[in-house]
């Protein structure tokens, strides 16, 4: 494979290839790999890291930075382990770690990847000029044309959203990425936001010795099973965070000692040393050329099953050349299921391109159909929340008929052995007309482990008769599925 990279201020050049992908993030990678795979030849443009955000500023280094404080808090729950404990975490260490994982934000051993799967890669701001055609802006002004002859895939996933909050912008807030990428720890930092990011990094700081006030508009995540989102906030609290709830920032400012004031709803003021800000995200779509192809920059992009990239009247656009995967079609942002997509379009691509049939069934191969009612997430919060498919009130909102059933995991042999006082809920929610699992939550320590077997069973649509004989080894936390069984009954 040859990188090709400008040189020369001012040139331009072109080239042709099958498939050309707009951004080498998770998703990107993986649908150039899907379709060189099959024959196809592919080039992916990246203005930034060669990896994306997960790899550099999101799921990798956060969860490196969570992983230390899990294990402390493990051994602390078993005697014996316990009695060897002599310290706390060393932050040193913690972040040293950290940045092992990330390479030091470098991406020559992610290049070497793509370098393998015979993926020509461009430097540069990637924009569509017009139909099946990427220009390329390299960092010294040089331009690349590069045209595809079957399908353009957007893979530019999303940034940080930050909301229009007076100062704002102007006090310079931390977005997941200066959480993430941290080279100290704050003595006190200021949290916007109840979701994933805010909850996690919440964790997190205050495993490090930061002092963490949570500023929440309306709860603690939102979308998770009610359970599962009480616990995380007397968790949170249990380890000093202070978890203010249906409270908004009404300004900000950053001070000129480096110090942040977060006025408060009701006239309160907060301090902080940082101010991180995670209330969602926005497609990076802006400056990729959609306008010229009568799409709005800057937009989510909708798409099909096959990931074809749909104009306003709900048509693929043109003859079907753009396709979108990932985060930036805002169908479930996670790295997974962006990786999940790509696997389905860039088989799908192959397909059209060869003249084979797609299938375009529920369970076909060309089709993405996981992430609407079974995608499986997991929260890295302390405990863990670990879910897939359906709440129950989702399941209800939805029209099924179902039963909800919940399980105290502390009563489960294995969970015992596990941790002196395991504490942790189990709910699995049964579509009663067809007797399948639609939904499954798991709230409690190390459960991230258990979430694949309530994955596997909520897309397999498997009957709670065969349930049955799929037996847990004892004594094992996976017990928790005869426990939920034997509730439901025969």
């Amino acid at each position: 494979m040859t990188t090709v990279a400008s040189s020369t201020s001012g040139t331009a050049s072109a080239h042709t290839y099958d498939v050309v992908v707009i951004g080498a993030g998770p998703v990107g990678e993986n649908v150039a790999d899907r379709v060189t795979q099959g024959g196809l030849s592919a080039a992916i443009v990246e203005r930034e890291l060669v990896g994306g955000e997960c790899s550099y500023w999101a799921c990798v280094p956060t969860k490196a930075l969570l992983r230390s404080g899990d294990a402390l808090r493990a051994a602390r729950q078993v005697p014996g382990a316990r009695e060897a404990l002599t310290g706390g975490l060393d932050v040193a260490a913690v972040l040293g770690r950290r940045d092992a994982f990330v390479s030091s934000w470098k991406d020559e051993g992610q290049v070497s990847w793509l370098d393998q799967t015979g993926t020509a890669l461009y430097r540069g701001q990637g924009r569509i000029t017009s139909a099946r055609v990427v220009e390329v802006t390299g960092v010294d002004g040089a331009t690349t044309s590069l045209t595809a002859r079957h399908a353009v895939v957007i893979a530019t996933g999303t940034g940080a959203l930050v909301p229009e909050i007076t100062g704002l912008r102007e006090a310079r807030p931390w977005t997941n990425r200066e959480a993430a990428a941290a080279p100290a720890v704050p003595g006190r930092l200021a949290i916007l936001g109840g979701g994933a990011v805010a909850a996690e990094m919440a964790t997190a700081f205050a495993g490090l010795g930061a002092s963490v006030t949570m500023v929440v508009r309306g709860g603690v995540l939102p979308r998770a099973e009610p359970f599962a989102a009480d616990v995380v906030v007397e968790s949170l609290r249990d380890a000093g965070v202070s978890v203010r709830l249906g409270t908004e920032a009404t300004s900000v400012t950053r001070r000129t000692d480096g110090t942040v004031q977060i006025d408060l709803t009701g006239g309160e003021q907060i301090e902080a040393d940082e101010l991180l800000v995670a209330t969602g995200r926005t497609p990076r779509t802006e400056d990729i050329g959609l306008d010229a192809i009568g799409l709005t920059p800057g937009s989510w992009l909708e798409v099909d099953d096959t990931l074809r990239v749909l104009a306003a009247d709900g048509a693929p656009v043109g003859d079907g050349w753009l396709y979108a995967a990932g985060d930036v079609n805002r169908r479930a942002l996670l790295t997974h299921q962006g990786k999940y997509q790509a696997r389905a379009v860039g088989d799908a691509i192959v397909a059209r391109a060869t003249g084979e049939p797609v299938q375009d069934g529920r369970w076909g191969r060309h089709v993405a159909t996981a992430d609407e009612r079974a995608v499986p997430q997991v929260i890295f919060t302390d405990p863990q929340i670990a879910s897939v498919g359906l709440t129950a009130a989702a399941a209800a909102a939805a029209g099924l008929r179902v039963r909800v059933l919940d399980i105290d995991m502390g009563a489960v042999t294995g969970a015992a052995l596990h941790a002196d006082g395991y504490r942790g809920q189990a709910r699995m929610v049964v579509d009663e007309e067809r007797q399948v699992v639609v939904g499954f939550t798991l709230a409690g320590a190390d459960v991230a482990e258990l979430l694949h077997a309530a994955t596997i069973a909520v897309v397999g649509e498997v009957p709670l008769d065969r349930l049955w004989h799929a037996v847990p080894a004892f004594p094992t936390v996976s017990e928790v599925w005869l426990r939920l069984l034997e509730a439901y009954g025969r």
